[in-house]
């Protein structure tokens, strides 16, 4: 009878970083990943579209359990997050390998990377959690890849953080199956989604994926979790910038998560495959950033970069600005917990209950978790 295994197996991963995985059948002698919406058929030694998933000795195994590319200390907004506790710290890691195909990857030598020993730092999840907790981090994000793709140990070492007091958040694209969905997100309590564009042919042409499971990620998310989420939308010259599709896309948001979910129109660079496109023009930004509001959302940004105004939260009730930003520093702060200090209205979000934003600035703290291993 053809197995079929949905939760990670309860097993200590091996010294290399070897883990049994879940979210895998077998089929035709091989076996089928179901983490992700690609299902990779996988024949004995191969490894998915991610890399860092395998067929070994007949069973799936994530590859990079324990083994990180390194770590950081951020400023949350740095995600880019800003309803979820301004201000604050967070420790920053990833691991090699993902499970889209970006042209336009700005991580892609860690993403793309095929050489995990080089790039891998050891690091267990009560090291991580002890070490946030130490160097004074409210959160841990995963991120600079995609932590679907290593769900066995972002799941976790978000369990051990929470045993702690930390809290965990995830930077995705969002490209994950249904069945792996549900267990993943549970364990997180932010979500930045990365919607690349609305539309099927940039996802094809220049992802090599698919639009709707990420939209069905979005639904899930807002409407079936308190998981809180922000959306990033990277604006590239000549492909996702056409304001038709930005609109259509602010409508789907309104419509499908509600106004009051943050979205962040980020600046393009050149990098990895795309090239032959020029830098997002601070005016493109700006448009998107009236179209949005203009249907109807709330809380728009613009990033990379700088744009006081733009990068700042007011009140959506009476006007007022309630979080100013010039870059990741924090100056006038307007909110008393979640609420507006000068009409009341509640602002959307997680916030402090002090009335005063943390204090870490735009500092950039690099990190090694051996110091922390017991």
């Amino acid at each position: 009878m053809a197995r079929h295994v949905e939760l990670p197996p309860v097993a200590a991963a091996t010294a290399d970083g070897i883990c049994p995985a879940g979210w895998w059948h077998e089929e035709d002698g091989k076996i089928v990943c179901d983490l992700c919406p690609r299902n990779c058929r996988l024949g004995e030694g191969q490894r998915g579209f991610c890399f860092v998933r395998q067929n070994l000795n007949g069973e799936m195994v994530l590859t990079t359990y324990g083994r990180s590319t390194g770590f950081c200390i951020d400023p949350i907004e740095k995600k880019p997050l800003n309803h979820f506790y301004p201000g604050t710290a967070v420790l920053s890691f990833g691991t090699a390998g993902c499970n889209l195909g970006c042209k336009f990857c700005q991580n892609w030598s860690i993403s793309k990377s095929r050489e995990i020993e080089r790039l891998s730092e050891i690091a267990l999840p009560k090291a991580i959690a002890r070490a946030a907790q130490t160097l004074g981090c409210t959160s841990v994000a995963y991120t600079y890849n995609d932590p679907v793709i290593f769900a066995e140990y972002a799941v976790d070492t978000a369990k051990a953080c929470r045993e702690v007091g930390i809290k965990n958040v995830a930077v995705t694209a969002g490209y994950i199956s249904s069945p792996a969905r549900e267990y993943f997100f549970e364990y997180m309590d932010a979500a930045n989604v990365d919607l690349k564009a609305f539309s099927e042919r940039f996802y094809k042409e220049l992802c090599s994926a698919k639009l709707q499971p990420v939209l069905e990620t979005l639904k899930y998310l807002v409407n079936k979790t308190s998981v809180w989420v922000e959306i990033t939308n990277l604006i590239i010259p000549q492909e996702n910038d056409d304001p038709t599709e930005i609109r259509q896309m602010c409508r789907w948001i309104v419509d499908e998560l509600g106004p009051d979910v943050p979205l962040h129109f980020t600046a393009f660079h050149p990098d990895f495959r795309l090239v032959d496109r020029p830098p997002t023009p601070a005016e493109k930004l700006i448009e998107a950033y009236e179209i949005a509001r203009d249907v109807g959302l709330h809380y728009v940004y613009t990033g990379n970069v700088l744009d006081t105004v733009r990068q700042s939260t007011y009140c959506p009730h009476c006007g007022q600005l309630v979080i100013e930003r010039n870059g990741y520093w924090i100056g006038r702060y307007g909110l008393q917990g979640n609420r507006c200090r000068y009409c009341g209205s509640e602002i959307a979000g997680r916030f402090s209950t002090a009335g005063a934003p943390g204090t870490w600035g735009a500092r950039r703290y690099p990190v090694r978790i051996s110091e922390f291993a017991k």
